[in-house]
């Protein structure tokens, strides 16, 4: 017999939500988590991207806050998720919204980048829920205007993503500020040593859930390469985005440079598309997203800060125009499509260069990629490279040139007073 989610004994306003959003059965993940958290036991939770994680911690936290209703504490918050993207952070909230339209209850978004004022008046009066990145909210705590020292639920989505960003003192750090006697959630994707670690140091007697091996990706996603030349790799993208079938589709890139030349080359030949990586503003960055969601732009180019941050049901196809240094980045990467039950496609453009890195995905997910020859760039030096990978976080290996050493000029006692004049000019101008 099917489970539905009125068989997991939720409050009727979370029910009510549910249908009206079209959710009738639990997700694996959901299924099973959901029961034991309505119990209260701790939990690690291992579960492939896009396999309803937030509705599986989001439901019963916000069951508990209707079971037990009280006034948020001055200054702080009941629940506490933190996620390691501002992108994260909002599609978690959001989800916390459409879940609990009913019990409104107050949830505050803390994430850098944008001004704390908003933030820290939200704080004032306490809140039901905070989502946020470590980092901002940290800075918050240091500051005196926010006191964890009442909260009831932690959660840490993501967990393996916040470790390779570096949170993991910033986690540590806000950990120190929370009462012991709380209730402690920890979601991951993969399992690596660091996690085990962490949940050794944050949970107690756990229950554990894990509905795949780490890292395995989603079945119904088909999983293609194309070998080519890293000169072609925007022609073939286009090509690819001009065939019948495509829908909206997330390119990754490795590189916030590139995700802007990709965007501005696609956007050239007519395709709408909008870039989406850390250097671009708060604003840009949520009015690009807001734009994808909503249908009016087809192409989200972006570097690995969107591999968790996206959830939009509609994204046929990804496409790595470049390989991810990480492997298990790859998995994350094609999960942005074949969601909420639909199939979905992810085609890998390599080049020479990142030969190896294709070797360490296939190797991460335990198969080979299915390879794309029926195309005018196809590369047999590409498929059959065995140059070593790119440096990490410097794109492709390049030859070392020795500095050019320059004679330092010598400036007289003229210049120097002609300088100083200018500028004292330019001051007074300003």
């Amino acid at each position: 017999m099917t489970m539905t989610f009125a068989d997991l004994a939720l409050a009727p306003d979370l029910l009510s939500a549910l249908a009206e959003e079209g959710y009738v059965c639990p997700t694996p993940i959901q299924a099973r988590s959901i029961p034991l958290l309505l119990e209260g036991r701790d939990l690690l939770g291992m579960a492939q991207t896009g396999t309803g994680k937030t509705a599986s911690f989001a439901l019963p936290l916000l069951h508990r806050l209707a079971e037990a209703p009280r006034s948020a504490p001055a200054g702080g918050a009941r629940v506490l998720v933190l996620a390691p993207t501002r992108e994260l952070v909002s599609q978690i909230a959001d989800g916390f919204g459409n879940f609990g339209r009913y019990l409104k209850p107050e949830v505050t978004t803390i994430f850098g980048g944008v001004s704390q004022f908003h933030q820290i008046n939200a704080l004032r009066a306490g809140v039901d829920i905070i989502v946020a990145t470590p980092g901002r909210l940290l800075d918050l705590i240091e500051q005196g205007h926010c006191d964890l020292s009442q909260l009831e639920a932690l959660v840490l989505d993501e967990a393996d993503q916040m470790l390779d960003m570096g949170f993991a003192k910033p986690i540590e750090r806000i950990v120190a500020t929370l009462p012991k006697d709380r209730h402690t959630l920890l979601f991951s994707a993969t399992m690596p040593k660091s996690i085990t670690a962490l949940a050794e140091s944050l949970l107690r007697d756990p229950a554990k859930v894990e509905i795949a091996p780490p890292s395995t990706t989603v079945d119904r996603i088909e999983q293609s390469v194309m070998f080519l030349d890293a000169a072609d790799k925007k022609t073939a993208l286009l090509a690819q985005l001009q065939m019948p079938g495509i829908g909206q589709a997330v390119v990754f890139t490795l590189q916030k440079n590139i995700a802007n030349e990709v965007c501005a080359f696609l956007t050239g030949a007519g395709i709408t598309a909008e870039a989406l990586h850390g250097n671009r503003s708060q604003g840009q960055r949520e009015r690009a997203l807001n734009a994808f969601r909503e249908g009016t732009v087809q192409v989200l180019v972006a570097t690995d800060i969107a591999a968790r941050g996206i959830d939009v049901d509609t994204v046929t196809h990804v496409f790595n125009h470049d390989l991810p240094s990480l492997p298990e980045s790859y998995v994350h990467r094609i999960g942005r499509t074949g969601r909420a039950g639909r199939s979905g496609f992810a085609v890998t453009l390599c080049d020479a260069e990142q030969r190896a890195w294709l070797h360490d995905v296939e190797r991460e997910i335990g198969r080979t990629l299915t390879v794309q020859t029926d195309h005018p760039w196809h590369s047999e030096e590409a498929q059959n490279s065995t140059m070593r990978a790119p440096v990490l976080g410097g794109g492709p290996a390049k030859k070392i040139k020795p500095p050019k050493i320059r004679e330092r000029k010598v400036w007289t006692e003229e210049e120097k007073a002609a300088a100083r004049a200018a500028a004292m000019a330019v001051k007074e101008e300003v």
